[in-house]
């Protein structure tokens, strides 16, 4: 699950659960290539000039947190998709060059039993990290119940622990065993530390650790769910989304659903800190859900979903921000949903996911943005 999340449809149902290296010149064409066959038709007339062009990348089902390798060349995301007998989160990789026209199947990764969510390419990129439920059962954790008092909740399973495997499908290892939720695991761009949200100390905080799971150490411990976290290019900083809950109200509505293992994703904002912790700040107070946010290649800025602008909470559009939380700045104007944003290595391309061009269903795809590095 994201909790890195999702919001499908034409409503926001929120589902589960969200680097940056030196390219190689003489991969770039790789990338160059995947632009050529974009529909420019998909950009909003005059309302998305960060955008060059955009290419749909997945046709149909629910295709999100899609994460480049460290060459830019492929990208991982978790897919739910019935047509193909998938009926919640497994972990695809496609190439990012070639044909991707209706009919085209990436390839399964993870086990196809249980739930997965949040996986990313690992140095070399011949193995992913990603989280999974399949050792608690092989069907699909069941979603929760609807709520008396209307509330909008997402799980968190317990069963979840962060796996390594290879682009084959086999699990080569598990880095995490503790009881309760483990996931939410993304890769630094230097290639030496993941960082993930963990409940082992009762909360939903971060933690990191180093590739093979070893020196885990707590990042956050303020009382809230922390998660979604991204390094910054350089690896010294980290980029999240937080509920801070503060009245007695509100904290005893957050520890009450917690205990029942829920937590409620409506009202989240943007907060950065050193990748040891320290330095914690807040750089958004929009209101709102503010989240999925990934560094700007040059360190400087964020980019993020939001539904803040908002009055009925739908629907999300892109914006970036400095991270000193000055000149917010609208980047899609999409009607429905847009979120997920991650750029590429090389800082080129944005690949994120929406709901656009969905033909009326709740299809949730992935497309692939040139972006306009003069805006």
């Amino acid at each position: 699950m994201n909790v890195k999340f999702v919001f499908f449809g034409a409503i926001a149902l929120l589902s589960m659960v969200y680097c940056q290296n030196p390219s190689n010149p003489d991969e770039e064409t790789t990338n160059a290539s995947a632009a050529t066959t974009a529909s420019d038709t998909l950009i909003k007339p005059g309302e998305e000039r960060f955008f060059k062009s955009l290419r749909q990348l997945s046709f149909g089902g629910d295709n999100a947190e899609a994460y480049w390798s460290f060459d830019d060349s492929k990208l991982v995301m978790q897919v739910t998709n019935p047509a193909w007998n998938v009926p919640c989160d497994q972990i695809y990789y496609m190439e990012v060059a070639g044909d991707k026209s209706p009919g085209y199947k990436p390839q399964l990764v993870s086990t196809g039993k249980g739930r997965t969510t949040c996986s990313y390419f690992l140095p070399g990129d011949t193995t992913i990290v990603y989280a999974s439920t399949h050792l608690a059962g092989d069907d699909c954790p069941p979603p929760p119940a609807h709520r008396e008092d209307g509330k909008y909740v997402w799980p968190i399973y317990a069963s979840f622990d962060i796996f390594k495997a290879d682009l084959k499908g086999n699990i080569i290892g598990q880095l995490t065993n503790t009881p309760g939720y483990d996931a939410e695991a993304t890769v630094s761009p230097q290639g030496d530390k993941i960082v993930f949200t963990s409940l082992r100390n009762g909360d939903l905080d971060l933690y990191t650790m180093n590739l093979d799971g070893s020196d885990v150490r707590q990042i956050t411990d303020e009382l809230g769910y922390d998660g979604g976290a991204f390094f910054s290019p350089d690896g010294r900083q980290l980029i999240f989304r937080a509920s801070r809950p503060k009245s007695a109200e509100d904290v005893k509505e957050y520890k009450d659903l917690l205990a029942e293992g829920l937590v409620k994703p409506t009202d989240m904002e943007l907060f950065i800190c050193n990748a040891d912790g320290s330095g914690l700040r807040q750089i958004t107070s929009l209101g709102k859900a503010n989240w999925c946010p990934f560094f700007l290649p040059s360190g400087k800025k964020v980019i993020f979903a939001s539904n803040h602008a908002t009055e009925r909470g739908f629907p999300f559009n892109l914006y970036t921000i400095n991270i000193d939380g000055t000149d917010l700045t609208k980047v899609t104007a999409d009607g429905t949903f847009d979120a997920f944003p991650v750029f590429s290595n090389d800082g080129k391309y944005l690949v994120f996911s929406s709901n656009r061009n969905n033909g009326g269903t709740r299809d949730t795809n992935l497309f692939l943005a040139e972006w306009n590095e003069s805006e």
